[in-house]
């Protein structure tokens, strides 16, 4: 067993803490989560319909991670790792709910009122969210990692599984629905800002 200085994992690479992990060190998988957190739960968000599902899906392929650490081959990022497990659970997820659709208790017709902020940002903000999860899942997962994640095409296609012209053709077809969805936003600013 490895015996951490100060804080539990600190001077450990993602791929030590996730080999300790799968030695049976307790603590280092929580350090190892402790690092990517706030970007797996972000990618659950991006990729899944409503909060709930993100929160599910990401509860899952974290149970999935640690289940399987020891299968993992270093031929990847930790980091890259962890994030297609999330996509690929959010994904299950959103499949198994069309399979199986819920049906809401109370009947409510109304329309969601769109929030008006005055703050141009955070209705900016919103409205690409929204506009996101009108795309289909394998368009979101793929504009999301490569337009708001930053990842490449080619990394892409391997968080993906898909072939990079799979990606490319998604994040086309993904991109060109969100710009004539949004299009108002650019309309609206222009009769603000003249």
């Amino acid at each position: 067993m490895r015996i951490y200085r100060g804080v539990a994992g600190a001077g450990m690479s993602d791929a030590e803490l996730l080999a300790a992990h799968a030695s049976g060190d307790a603590r280092a998988f929580a350090e190892l989560l402790s690092r990517h957190q706030d970007h797996l739960w972000q990618t659950a968000k991006r990729t899944s319909y409503t909060p709930e599902d993100a929160a599910d899906a990401l509860q899952e392929a974290l149970l999935s991670a640690h289940r399987t650490a020891a299968s993992f081959r270093a031929d990847a990022a930790v980091r890259s790792w962890l994030h297609r497990i999330v996509v690929n659970a959010c994904l299950d997820r959103i499949r198994r709910n069309r399979a199986r659709p819920t049906v809401p208790l109370e009947d409510d017709h109304q329309e969601p009122a769109r929030p008006r902020d005055p703050m141009d940002d955070c209705e900016t903000a919103m409205a690409i969210d929204a506009a996101l999860f009108t795309l289909s899942p394998e368009q979101r997962a793929a504009v999301v990692a490569v337009d708001l994640e930053g990842y490449s095409v080619t990394e892409a296609a391997a968080l993906l599984g898909v072939p990079e012209g799979t990606v490319k053709s998604r994040c086309a077809r993904a991109r060109l629905k969100l710009a004539q969805q949004l299009k108002y936003l650019q309309n609206e600013r222009n009769q603000i800002h003249p």
